[in-house]
């Protein structure tokens, strides 16, 4: 409670208040109760990190590490197998698939093939412990929101040869903005009532469950933190094997920006440190700086690989304050306050933390039912739970793919295309209006399919379109 000496009279009571509220709320355990008093009194105290931009430096290869000048891991399987018998993979498995109209885990979404995100989770890390003979455990975070259907979706790969575990992150209440009570005590008994307070919850949460001290008993050393939605985000050894040899504690995965990318958080060095830098902290005279691919070439793929003992030391240590970002929302026409922390900004705080800047290939997100297209079609294959690019297409970066809301959700998606277009040879894709695909089509160039309002357009089976505008079946 540091941050409660720096607090105004006012602000002082308002946090006694919410202390005595929070304790009444029997729905969680006393480890989530302090936590979340913690980060109130902190947002209180307005210790907001100021960023001065004069001092803000771009990283040296020292510290944002070029991938390919990375050791080659030792051909003896044998050393391989003691390295992966060092880690940990842990998916953050707390999302929701509300946004493409999915009612469960976003996880459990059909990626390709049938098999969902999970599906290739699990596949990949088999692969990894039938091939060396090693036994590196899946952790899966999940939020109250997610808890229940991943228990019983985990339960297929019982007769896996990996070790699954779950645990939850926090669970805190959303504060009532007018009075700066938590919602839960407003008589509001639902699951809205409650939010999970943002990925940087992790290591708190890991250390809470117990699972973080069963994890180094086991002679664990390193975990690998990574979105369930991301399919780039694959054990990769030769970043394991840097680590452990340099004894990094922390290291970031970032990637080199495109202009589809200029949002997102990027590296810096600053007063000796190396730090993320978000753009919520840049000043609003410097945005444009900050989303320029000049200045700032890279950003944060959330990638992450933590050394066990150091999260360890900094939970206990209540040191990791990372910046805290508030999220107002409304529920049932009351405003509310959530306050989230991100897992990346906790860089500053491990010793010998590094960045690797690695190939886009490690960051491929599924946020959308685009990008749901580009993995489902020709430009991807899978073998073992990988997802790998067609080297038959020549521009190194994906087609910009834009379409329409009545694509927004999965179902929709699906029925609207009989078979997913050949897009090796793609630029630019954007669709609007009333849109059916047929199958074996392909599309090249640049292409706008836009129904006229009212109107169903078909694209016939065999279609072959390149750099074309398609306002009905006369332009075809």
């Amino acid at each position: 409670m540091a941050a409660a000496a720096t607090l105004s009279n006012t602000d002082y009571e308002k946090l006694s208040k919410l202390k005595s509220d929070v304790a009444t709320l029997n729905q969680i355990s006393e480890n989530e109760k302090s936590g979340f008093i913690n980060l109130v009194a902190r947002y209180l105290s307005g210790e907001a990190q100021h960023i001065e931009w004069s001092k803000i430096q771009t990283p040296t290869d020292e510290v944002v590490v070029p991938y390919d000048t990375l050791t080659p891991v030792p051909e003896d399987p044998a050393e391989t197998k003691k390295l992966l018998d060092k880690l940990v993979v842990l998916k953050l498995n707390g999302g929701l698939g509300t946004t493409m109209g999915c009612t469960g885990p976003k996880s459990v979404i059909e990626v390709r093939n049938g098999l969902t995100f999970l599906d290739l989770i699990v596949i990949q890390i088999e692969t990894l412990n039938a091939k060396y003979g090693c036994s590196v455990p899946l952790l899966l975070m999940n939020s109250f929101n997610t808890h229940d259907d991943t228990l019983k979706i985990v339960e297929k790969y019982a007769n896996s040869n990996i070790d699954i575990h779950t645990f939850n992150q926090s669970q805190y209440p959303r504060l009532v903005v007018d009075d700066f009570s938590p919602l839960p005590s407003k008589g509001n008994a639902g699951k809205d009532a409650w939010y999970p307070p943002g990925h940087g919850d992790v290591f708190q949460s890991l250390m809470n469950s117990g699972k973080l001290d069963a994890l180094v008993s086991q002679g664990k050393e390193y975990v690998f933190v990574a979105n369930s939605d991301n399919l780039g985000a694959v054990v990769d050894l030769k970043i394991l094997n840097h680590l452990i040899n340099n004894k990094n504690e922390y290291c970031m995965e970032v990637t080199p920006k495109t202009l589809a990318d200029v949002k997102g958080g990027t590296l810096i060095s600053y007063e000796g440190k190396v730090q993320l830098l978000e753009i919520a902290q840049v000043p609003d005279e410097h945005v444009n700086e900050f989303k320029s691919i000049e200045k700032f070439k890279i950003f944060n793929t959330n990638n992450l690989w933590v050394n066990l003992q150091a999260i360890k030391r900094l939970v206990q240590g209540d040191a990791l304050k990372m910046e805290i970002i508030p999220n107002p929302k409304e529920v049932d026409g009351v405003k509310v306050l959530q306050l989230e922390t991100a897992a990346g900004a906790a860089i500053r705080f491990f010793d010998h933390a590094i960045g690797i800047n690695v190939p886009r290939s490690r960051f491929l997100p599924v946020k959308a039912t685009s990008d749901l297209l580009l993995v489902q079609s020709d430009l991807y294959t899978l073998s073992d739970g990988f997802v790998t690019r067609n080297p038959a297409r020549a521009n190194p970066a994906n087609p910009s793919i834009e379409l329409g809301p009545e694509f927004k959700k999965v179902a929709s998606f699906l029925s609207r295309f009989k078979s997913i277009p050949s897009i090796i040879d793609l630029d630019i894709l954007k669709v609007s209006g009333d849109v059916w695909f047929g199958s074996g089509i392909t599309l090249k160039g640049k292409v706008t399919i836009a129904a006229k309002s009212g109107v169903k357009l078909e694209i016939p089976d065999g279609a072959v379109i390149a750099d074309k505008e398609i306002n009905g079946p006369e332009d075809i």
